[in-house]
């Protein structure tokens, strides 16, 4: 998600972008069919967590618990940002180099 946002922002929608948000897609599907819970929480439950998290052996509890409410809007801004980047490019996607990427090497 963060390399979505970011090469959203730096205006470079490419082929690398498109496979990254086919993946934050499919969490979002997967997410969605499990009723928006996450489908670890059966697992953790059954070894041993009784509230059946994991995110907060990670993460801070005020985060872990705010996850949806915190991605949403992040997924609708990457989205804005990418629709930009495809309009302004005229001919829409075209899996090449980024616009005016042509002269850089290395």
């Amino acid at each position: 998600m963060v390399f979505v946002l970011y090469s959203g922002i730096r205006r470079r929608t490419d082929r690398r972008v498109g496979q990254a948000a086919a993946v934050v897609a499919g969490e979002i599907l997967i997410f969605a069919a499990n009723g928006f819970h996450c489908p670890l929480t059966p697992l953790a439950r059954r070894l041993g967590d009784p509230t059946g998290s994991v995110t907060d052996i990670y993460l801070p509890t005020w985060f872990a618990h705010n996850l949806p409410a915190i991605h949403v809007p992040l997924i609708i801004i990457a989205v804005v940002l990418h629709a930009r980047n495809l309009k302004s490019a005229g001919a829409g996607f075209s899996g090449g180099p980024p616009r005016g990427a042509e002269g850089r090497h290395g």
